[in-house]
């Protein structure tokens, strides 16, 4: 209901966009179906419900993995399904020989710190532990008359078809000249794939399909298969059409339930690995596997045909529901590239970022960082999903903070803070990773205040308030007990020792950079506002920092990166890395920050930055203070900027460097653009799409989206 009511009101404050008629919704997402007509070990393809995600190559399955090991892996991966390598010398992140940083008053300040490129036993272990696991391959053996396995390039005629619509991968190929037609789908109410393959070549049993179960590594494959006696996989209640696999790795488990076509028949090829091989004469087969975590008992698979019913019911809400954005009735050329990349990013992030775990910046797809999430990039994963009227798979997230706040709590207390501090590269339990960077990072601190305001602009209700309270204080008395009085300016600053977004700043020579201290000011005066609509007085230590916080460096008409680089428009080597300082009027409203100097700085950064040393969500960034500073037509540029890191595939992913080739924090982040540039933001121009250039190029129709902060 609430949409339906949200959606009458873009109608009172869009009527361009609301006279047409609604956008026809199945023609917006089906010309965006991928098509792919090559073995491309560049563009594989993913069905997901946001908790579980199954990858797979043309053949519709995971049947030539090694193809992909330097590319895209093909994964089968889960929110909850992790592995921890054995702790025989009992190190803990809590027990770390944490090294010690002197503030600006003297005080000495424990991190989690490691020189850059030392990788010790206990180092390696905690940054790698616990790391996202694959929970098994599932592919084609395919062998030619003689019996001889079949080769990726002897493949023909393939046609792989992506049906967004339907959720459902559709792949037809031809080997020995014989045609196979593969149907590759997700439950969206459970974690299980299922595959229905239709081809002459089941007949003669030259084709089958094979279950391979891996040990668990943090390595970009997620796949460890030289360890066969490390883990065990028991066969439970095996029957004539289906088993229970029961995965131990370590003190690790989870379950397997497979169901196949009657007539088909299951034998062990090695110690984990299984063949579904059809009876002869057979000419279809399905496959269904429904993964779980030991703790959640497993129910008998749903046929195939059920799970392709709810897959499809589920998808065709998705795209029904929701925002929506059409560019069609552009003149611009652009719009299609633009158009097609806000309908793929939506339907990757669907798939890959919807647990009750942040996500990692590869989702669910192959491990990066040991398969562990950042929680800086929380934010440009999932904020987009309140704008686009999806809150609830943002909701699905949030419970982790107050899940792991007595670990923050903890982190602040060691360090002689209140509240919480909360981590940045982490996994379920909030323990921090020691590494020369993320421990210092400060960022990730004000976001779920931010998480927080998002839901309540949507509910505006007590149970809100009430829900993640606790989260905003506890946050809120962090960042005021962070900032540190400067008897020597009479001034509340930020650092050292401090890494900012900008990543390349010595840490222990950082100080006040101009988005942090926005985002301070922001989140400690969004904090109050919600002591207010609690009935609570303000808080006084957080008033004190507010009015005493030191305001963002100008160097000459432009602000400084921080105030501890005055230099940051002459010195070469700081125009790298994310410019971060943008999104003090842009990601945030902005509140002290001057519209003129921010745009001197964007035209600084947009003539003289080194494009090649970005990352995908920084051009969408850019977009935002373009839309806000009212440049629409950068704003579009900016989204479109040809550079290396903001190339979307086919596939609708972002490379960003070998061994980061995908990266979903750009996808997200392009969402959160387009919704803001459409829909508008507190105190936007009161015209339809005021991010959207109105110079009769571009033709701009949205419905259900809502406004940004």
């Amino acid at each position: 209901m609430k949409s339906l009511v949200y959606s009458c009101l873009s109608v009172v404050l869009c009527p361009l966009a609301a006279l047409a008629a609604p956008i026809d919704r199945h023609a917006l997402v089906s010309r965006h179906d991928v098509v792919v007509t090559n073995f491309d070990a560049n563009n594989p393809l993913s069905v997901g419900n946001g908790q579980f995600c199954f990858t797979v190559d043309a053949t519709g399955l995971q049947t030539f993995p090694e193809a992909f090991n330097e590319t895209i892996p093909l994964g089968t991966l889960s929110d909850w399904g992790w592995h921890t390598i054995p702790n025989t010398n009992g190190w803990d992140i809590d027990k770390f020989q944490f090294k010690e940083y002197t503030d600006l008053n003297g005080r000495k300040v424990p991190y989690a710190d490691v020189p850059h490129n030392q990788q010790t036993p206990e180092i390696k272990w905690l940054r790698s532990n616990p790391h996202r696991l694959h929970l098994g391959q599932i592919g084609f053996v395919l062998k030619h008359a003689d019996g001889s396995p079949a080769k990726a390039n002897e493949l023909t005629d393939i046609n792989q078809h992506l049906d967004l619509w339907n959720g459902e991968i559709i792949s037809h190929f031809k080997f020995d000249g014989e045609p196979v037609d593969v149907e590759t789908v997700c439950d969206s109410k459970s974690d299980t794939m299922a595959v229905h393959v239709k081809s002459s070549l089941l007949k003669s049993q030259r084709l089958s399909v094979q279950i391979h179960f891996p040990y668990g590594t943090g390595a970009t494959t997620t796949a460890d298969w030289t360890k066969p006696d490390a883990h065990q996989t028991y066969l439970v209640n095996p029957k004539p059409d289906s088993v229970q696999f029961d995965r131990v790795l370590d003190r690790d488990e989870y379950r397997v339930a497979a169901k196949w076509s009657h007539g088909a028949s299951m034998g062990a090829n090695s110690k984990h690995q299984f063949s579904i091989v059809p009876e002869k004469g057979m000419d279809e087969l399905t496959l269904v596997c429904a993964f779980s975590p030991k703790e959640t008992k497993l129910k008998t698979p749903p046929a195939f045909v059920d799970v392709k019913r709810v897959t499809q019911k589920y998808w065709n809400s998705f795209w029904q529901t929701g925002g929506a954005i059409d560019l069609s009735g552009s003149k611009d050329p652009r719009w299609f590239e633009l158009e097609r990349r806000i309908v793929l990013s939506q339907y990757l992030t669907a798939i890959q970022s919807t647990g009750k775990n942040p996500p990692q910046e590869t989702g669910l797809t192959y491990n990066t960082w040991e398969g562990k999430f950042h929680l800086e990039m929380h934010w440009w994963h999932e904020a987009h999903f309140a704008l686009w009227n999806r809150l609830p798979l943002l909701e699905n997230s949030l419970d982790y903070y107050q899940k792991i706040l007595p670990r923050a709590e903890g982190t602040a207390k060691r360090q002689g803070y209140t509240g919480a501090r909360w981590p940045k590269m982490t996994s379920p339990s909030g323990a921090e990773s020691p590494s020369p960077v993320g421990p210092f990072l400060v960022w990730q601190e004000p976001h779920p205040i931010f998480y927080a305001e998002l839901c309540w602009r949507e509910h505006k209700d007590q149970a809100t308030l009430k829900k993640y309270s606790d989260i905003v204080f506890q946050t809120a008395d962090f960042m005021a007990s962070y900032a540190t009085w400067d008897t020597n300016t009479s001034r509340y600053v930020l650092g050292p020792v401090l890494q900012c977004a900008q990543e390349i700043f010595p840490k222990d020579k950082t100080f006040n950079p101009t988005f942090e201290l926005t985002y301070w000011r922001w989140g400690l005066e969004t904090a109050q506002q919600w002591r207010t609509r609690l009935g609570l007085p303000r808080e006084k230590k957080w008033d004190d920092v507010l009015n005493g916080l030191a305001k963002p460096l100008v160097v000459g008409d432009k602000y400084a990166f921080t105030e501890s680089t005055p230099d940051s428009y002459t010195n070469p080597k700081w125009d790298a890395d994310h410019p971060s300082v943008t999104a003090a009027l842009g990601l945030l409203p902005g509140a002290g920050i001057d519209p003129d100097t921010m745009r001197h700085t964007l035209d600084w950064i947009w003539q003289n930055w080194n494009w090649p040393d970005t990352w995908g969500w920084d051009y969408p960034m850019l977009a935002m203070t373009s839309a806000k500073l009212g440049e629409p037509d950068r704003a579009i540029d900016a989204l479109l900027l040809d550079t290396p890191k903001n190339h979307y595939a086919l596939n609708g992913h972002v490379y960003q460097r070998p061994g980061l080739t995908l990266y979903l924090p750009a996808n997200g982040g392009l969402l959160y653009a387009t919704a803001l540039m459409a829909a508008g933001w507190d105190g936007a121009p009161k015209r339809n799409a005021p991010g959207f250039p109105d110079n009769g190029q571009w033709n701009v129709r949205w419905e259900n989206l809502r406004p940004a902060p």
